[in-house]
């Protein structure tokens, strides 16, 4: 089976002005064709995300006309913006709503489910997003708005942005996506209202985001990120962040903007692989966004000097949201819109800096969690995430069903790139069941297009073995085609793949079709959509496993496991290792490597020397 959302390189979609005139010439002719004559734009098939959706293609009607002066536009803009101020503005109370922090304000709102009080939880992102529809038309709205429609807008619009901050709790849903989106809608409302009211809107919208988003933000792998739904990252909403800091920073000029937005996408270049697959987040875990993360992929990767646009999305919202038949629907619509209007061209290349969560080169990439342990492996077109054995995850040494993986002290890492190689060495203090320290040192070294892995610590007594990762994925294209082969890996000592011998969600078999997304809901506490299947997979008891022994030949007082990944198969893999007053020397078929002694230089810093 093929993953369902991982479908292609976002940067492989054409994004040339005669690109975007077409993708606006397609709208413009389903929603000339859908227009009821009351003005409505809706989907018919909408039900949910719906009481936006009708301003949403509003909008792109709206830049369509100041793109290409259709005459067919201004009416059908006049009387789809009608409908929407007649039919789809709130101002009582929506039943049930939790989140008001005054009763009865009067203020307008826009609905998530039209019907009073059905599913009111999701009015507060349905409104930002109807703020952001209103400030594109207005952007847009000189020679197609008459006056008084115009002026009813703005008045909207501030109504809108009042409810968003005066009348609710900020952020309810603590999602970082929905947050910054609100503070793009009021410094793009700003240039709307007289000047020392548009100051003023300016100055409180950039406070709140220091306030409620910035000063909020959570830490994974050494960024600070907004959080997404209780968590740091999120597949689906991340990069949608990313898009609105953009946005926030083409339209305000505000470094802040410009710092956070870097941030967030050096960290997402770090866990991204090279074949742009990732998972996990606190809301969805493969299910990628499309068209909603061009705009930050491409404005920032052209920022951080990265391939940002390798990330791999949903290419059926390729331009927009549709329905199950292919419809154009509002939702998002804004993204659109700001996608168009930006004229950044995507960064192609990859980044040459060293990242501490990351080791890439050629097709190979591996990104390491918080605690430096392998969170994602790529190579040779394969996917591998982390094994769980005794409900213990990751990549590492295990002994009496005891995994030596997370750290009991700080872990140290030094890079290193020769001509041909990309080398990154782990040093991780762990603690075992015996309760002695023992030092883990990982080392990881790529030519661009295989992976060698070796793991020496101080001897580990009985029978250890190395949980070197659980086949997941594979290329196939475009598309991710789930896999259960561990591909072409080679160990020194001998290597098995072995499967749950218990049933059960909380038992991973790769050869069942379940994904890691279902996997992950089924074990969270919550529904689906609203669970953290981050939390939920942390509740994996055992999965499909490579094992691979210790290595023969190892010197006396250390047990060490040598792993190849990719490469070819028939070249023998017998890789030498050497006690040497430098440290451990290892020996493969390709290179030489001296892993320093576990105390490091001077410094406590781990020492490192490759050679060809």
């Amino acid at each position: 089976m093929h993953l369902p959302r991982q479908l292609g390189p976002l940067h492989d979609l054409p994004d040339t002005p005669e690109a975007y005139d077409a993708v606006l010439a397609d709208v413009t002719e389903q929603a000339l064709a859908r227009l009821t004559p009351e003005g409505n734009l809706e989907h018919p098939d909408c039900v949910d995300d719906i009481g936006d959706t009708s301003l949403g293609i509003t909008s792109l009607l709206a830049l369509a006309w100041q793109r290409g002066k259709d005459p067919r536009l201004p009416e059908a803009v006049h009387r789809s913006l009608a409908f929407h101020l007649r039919e789809r503005v709130y101002v009582e109370d929506n039943p049930g709503y939790p989140n008001l922090t005054v009763r009865n304000s009067g203020l307008p709102y826009a609905r998530y489910v039209l019907e009073s009080g059905a599913h009111p939880i999701g009015d507060w992102p349905s409104t930002v997003w109807a703020l952001l529809h209103a400030v594109n038309i207005l952007d847009a709205a000189e020679g197609l708005v008459a006056d008084e429609q115009r002026a009813e807008l703005v008045e909207l619009a501030c109504g809108y942005w009042r409810w968003l901050t005066e009348a609710t709790f900020f952020n309810p849903q603590e999602a970082g996506n929905q947050a910054i989106g609100c503070i793009v809608g009021g410094l793009m409302l700003a240039p709307h209202l007289p000047p020392d009211e548009g100051k003023s809107l300016r100055a409180r919208a950039i406070s709140l985001y220091v306030d409620k988003i910035r000063d909020r933000r959570v830490s994974d792998r050494g960024a600070a990120l907004p959080p997404e739904h209780g968590g740091a990252y999120d597949n689906n909403y991340g990069p949608i962040s990313l898009s609105f800091l953009a946005q926030a920073h083409r339209i305000s000029g505000e470094e802040i903007f410009a710092e956070d937005g870097e941030a967030l996408a050096h960290y997402l270049d770090a866990r991204l692989t090279n074949g742009g697959y990732d998972n996990g987040g606190p809301r969805y875990s493969e299910q990628h966004s499309a068209f909603e993360s061009v705009l930050g992929l491409r404005y920032f990767g052209h920022r951080i000097g990265s391939d940002l646009g390798r990330y791999r999305g949903d290419s059926r919202w390729a331009r927009g949201a549709v329905k199950q038949d292919g419809g154009i629907d509002g939702h998002f619509a804004w993204m659109l819109v700001w996608q168009i209007q930006d004229t950044t061209r995507w960064h192609r290349t990859p980044s040459t800096r060293p990242l501490r969560h990351q080791l890439r080169a050629g097709t190979v990439s591996v990104a390491f969690d918080d605690k430096m342990t392998p969170s994602l492996v790529e190579a040779a077109g394969t996917y591998y995430l982390p094994a769980a054995v005794n409900r213990q995850h990751g990549f590492g040494p295990v002994t009496d069903g005891f995994l030596l993986c997370r750290p009991m002290g700080e872990v140290r890492v030094r890079d290193l790139r020769t001509g041909a190689r990309t080398a990154k060495l782990v040093t991780t203090p762990v603690v075992g069941r015996d309760h002695v320290l023992r030092h883990v040192r990982s080392l990881y070294v790529t030519d661009g297009t295989t992976l060698w892995v070796a793991v020496a610590v101080e001897h580990l007594d009985g029978t250890p073995y190395l949980l070197a990762g659980l086949p997941y994925a594979t290329d196939d294209g475009d598309r991710v085609h789930r896999t259960a082969e561990a591909g072409a890996v080679t160990s020194a000592g001998p290597l098995r793949l072995t499967h749950p011998r218990a049933e059960g969600t909380d038992h991973f078999d790769a050869r069942s079709d379940t994904t890691q997304e279902q996997a992950a809901f089924a074990l969270a506490a919550d529904p689906r959509g609203y669970g953290n299947p981050d939390e939920g997979w942390r509740h994996l008891v055992s999965s499909t496993a490579l094992e691979a022994d210790p290595a023969p030949g190892a010197p006396e007082g250390l047990s060490v496991f040598a792993v190849r990944y990719g490469g070819d198969g028939d070249a023998g893999f017998a890789p030498v290792f050497e006690a040497t007053p430098e440290g451990l020397l290892v020996r493969t078929e390709s290179f030489t490597a001296v892993i320093g002694d576990p105390a490091g230089d001077a410094h406590g810093e781990p020492e490192l020397t490759l050679l060809d």
